[in-house]
């Protein structure tokens, strides 16, 4: 069974024509399937417009957020309430083109756990597609898993990967480098991207930003979260010596040529390097980890969700 997940905010005009594409696909191919869309707190008629498709497709799924929550929560609900053995989930804006879902399916069913899809051709701004090229060089250096297009939303994943995945914050994007955590293996396979007819893009420079910094916490989580010391201990082995050696120069002095030293700003430096260093990024991350164990000790989601259509399992609210 194939189940399609596709978030959408905003998205009134496109998610009618994405439906018909979808459902499309699925029925010439004979898939056993469902379409659930996560309407991300949509402010338009986007629900109303899926409401009406519901009423029609009882295999259409519908999921209703009470306010925006973002894509990476989106993509976590469609995963949670997901049946399908195979789950693909892409955009809602009619840039990803729904016949390269057989492709996808084909790549998996190869042996793979993840297929991502690469925007060969993309048809975005020229700045927006530079941005994202460095971008995905970069996170396949940090993560070691060389992908093009990290940002591409067409993937195909086994229910098996996906619905074990954690994902906080702008954690959509590193999908294949949180399953790579798991031992996922992992494939890429060029497909269509399609100029954005209706609407406007979410996209904004201030998930740069926010881009960056969950990669640094996808960088710890591969290589420390297991053994946070090896972190940790270095950095604050390093810190506290250069610490030692500051101070203990000006120890040297004070106490060798009677050099005053109450009034060096070396001093401070001194003192504060090992605590300011230790004590900003002991927080930031201990913080995420607690966040972490806070969730998922108590089986908490990310999400609130208001209404679901069609939906006959125990978690319907």
């Amino acid at each position: 069974m194939i189940s399609v997940v596709v978030p959408v905010y905003n998205e009134e005009e496109n998610v009618g024509i994405l439906y018909e594409k979808i459902k499309k696909v699925m029925e010439d191919n004979n898939y056993e399937h469902e379409i659930i869309f996560v309407d991300d707190g949509s402010t338009d008629k986007t629900f109303e417009k899926l409401k009406e498709i519901a009423e029609k497709d009882k295999k259409f799924k519908v999921i209703r957020f009470r306010r925006n929550f973002g894509q990476t929560a989106a993509m976590a609900a469609g995963f949670d309430y997901a049946k399908g053995e195979i789950i693909v989930s892409m955009d809602g804006d009619l840039q990803n083109d729904p016949e390269d879902i057989p492709k996808l399916i084909d790549k998996l069913n190869e042996g793979y756990d993840v297929v991502s899809g690469w925007r060969k051709d993309r048809q975005d701004e020229p700045k927006r597609v530079f941005l994202s090229k460095v971008a995905n060089k970069l996170i396949s250096k940090i993560t070691h898993v060389e992908l093009h297009d990290y940002g591409c939303s067409l993937k195909a994943y086994r229910a098996c990967v996906a619905k074990n995945l954690h994902m906080y914050g702008e954690m959509h994007r590193f999908i294949p480098a949180l399953a790579n955590i798991y031992g996922a293996s992992i494939a890429e396979i060029p497909v269509k991207h399609h100029p954005r007819k209706f609407g406007k893009s979410k996209y904004n420079l201030s998930r740069t930003f926010r881009v960056i910094v969950d990669l640094i916490l996808v960088y710890f989580m591969q290589k420390f979260m297991t053994r946070p010391m090896h972190f940790f201990g270095v950095l604050g082995f390093f810190m506290a010596f250069a610490g030692f050696l500051i101070d203990g120069y000006l120890a040297f002095e004070k106490m060798f040529f009677g050099v005053s030293i109450g009034n060096r700003p070396l001093l401070l430096l001194g003192v504060l390097l090992i605590l300011t260093g230790v004590n900003f990024l002991g927080i930031g991350i201990i913080s995420e980890i607690s966040t972490r164990i806070y969730y998922e000790s108590q089986g908490k989601k990310i999400y609130n969700i208001k209404v679901i259509l069609n939906d006959d399992s125990e978690k319907s609210t």
